[in-house]
């Protein structure tokens, strides 16, 4: 049995529990309740034809032809309410599957559902597990909330302090975007739908522990802070947090303006990490001497990493509805690239805008039109670093002649049932992992999406 059945199979087991979760909450539609119950599968399945490059790397993408690399992933969100202002949610996870070129070879890799993980046979984890306190600020109204993945139905006060603690995603909470922001039902890219500069916080397949503290203001924004563990190495499940040597810190201010009468928002973040990642100049340095092992990154264990990793970054978000049913996007990023990537992937500069068209038009309301365009980009340091034949997690070709990084991306997402969504997904890279000896590469992908 192979691993992609295997996860198939386990997916489908949590599915009746989730059908008739839906069912009481269909047959009821309480504005209050106690609990909350979601679900979602996705799968992936993408293509790319051959491709000029006259040389490869231990993390290049494979010029060959590559068909149907194949991703899954299933998660049950659970939610219930505690005390007043307060909720826990618990999200189970089963993912597995393959990525194109095992995920190496290019840094806005191509599907955001299965991040780090190039090649992993199908297993359940625990994705979320946190608790959420919810203080009213003096003087506000209240608003219903509509039940969620991990949010429980109810009335919310509209100013507010809210507190997060326990494990989660790092992007559940920051670098928001209504048109750009879940690969699941969004684009596929992972610099389209997240900011690549921000190398966040997480592990191998994206999840952190901590707290996070956020003060909503209804009419102006919100401001939020989050102090989060960091992977012991780099793309490795296990995290730490040490005061004064591994930890990271996000600070994000978010302003809601108007253009018209359609909402949009203005979002500003600032993020520093600290761990054990080595700086690029001891890379540059060790390779130039012949030692190919200093600057080892995608070691399996902490040996040989000592504290003193530093990474500081400044990322833009905007979004901004143009009509009812069509929405613009756009990011900058910006990190100072003096140590090696650790955690999302090897981007020090990127820009990126988008739109996203509902089909109304046309008479399908619930389908979805998307197209974006990303440049990403590295510090000179580590460019250097990957001239001189170094590898990141992520890409090294051997050598490098550099240029941007350019991707862009179109899919068409149509909704054929009620809780089921296809997607068509077109890629074309150019520069792939920053080199302009290397590309174009056409990539080819289907999503299959359901919800309940």
């Amino acid at each position: 049995m192979t691993c992609i059945t295997k996860t198939i199979l386990l997916s489908l087991v949590l599915i009746p529990v989730s059908l008739f979760a839906q069912e009481q909450t269909d047959s009821a539609k309480p504005k209050n309740t106690e609990w909350s119950y979601h679900f979602q599968f996705t799968g992936i399945s993408q293509s790319h034809f051959k491709f000029n490059a006259p040389y490869s790397g231990k993390n290049s993408l494979g010029d060959s032809a590559q068909f149907n690399a194949f991703s899954v992933s299933s998660t049950l969100f659970f939610g219930r309410k505690l005390w007043r202002g307060a909720a826990a949610y618990f999200d189970p996870e089963v993912s597995g599957g393959v990525g194109l070129g095992y995920v190496l070879g290019v840094a806005g890799a191509l599907n955001g559902e299965t991040y780090r993980i190039g090649a992993t046979a199908p297993s359940i984890f625990i994705a979320r597990a946190y608790v959420q306190q919810n203080i009213p600020l003096s003087k506000t109204d209240y608003e219903d909330t509509e039940d969620d993945n991990n949010q429980v139905a109810g009335r919310t006060p509209s100013n507010r302090i809210v507190i997060s603690a326990g494990k989660f995603a790092a992007s559940d909470f920051f670098d928001n975007n209504t048109y750009s922001h879940d690969p699941r039902t969004q684009l596929f890219n992972w610099s389209l739908w997240a900011n690549g500069a921000w190398d966040y916080p997480a592990n191998t397949r994206g999840y952190t522990g901590g707290v996070v503290i956020e003060l909503i203001e209804k009419r102006w924004g919100a401001v939020r802070f989050s102090s989060v563990a960091e992977p012991i190495v780099a793309n490795h499940p296990e995290m730490e947090y040490v005061f004064a040597k591994a930890h990271s810190e996000t600070l994000e201010i978010e302003k809601k303006i108007t253009a018209g009468a359609h909402p949009g928002s203005i979002r500003v973040l600032f993020s520093h990490t600290a761990n054990r990642s080595p700086s690029y100049a001891a890379g540059i340095t060790a390779l130039k001497d012949g030692d190919t092992t200093t600057l080892n990154i995608i070691s399996g264990s902490a040996e040989g990493h000592t504290y003193g990793g530093q990474k500081t970054a400044i990322c833009l978000n905007i979004e901004q509805e143009i009509t009812n049913n069509l929405g613009f996007f756009a990011r900058g990023g910006w990190n100072d690239g003096k140590y090696a990537s650790w955690a999302f992937t090897e981007i020090d500069r990127t820009g990126n805008a988008g739109l996203l068209l509902k089909g109304t038009s046309w008479h399908r309301p619930n389908d979805l039109l998307c197209i974006a365009t990303v440049f990403n980009g590295i510090s000179s340091g580590h460019r250097e670093f990957l001239k001189e034949g170094g590898y990141g997690f992520i890409i090294g070709d051997g050598k490098l002649n550099y240029g941007l990084e350019n991707i862009t991306e179109a899919n068409y997402s149509a909704q054929l049932t009620k809780s089921f969504w296809l997607t068509f997904d077109y890629q074309i890279v150019r520069n792939p992992a920053y080199n302009k000896d290397r590309g174009p590469v056409n990539v080819f992908g289907f999503r299959g999406h359901v919800e309940f």
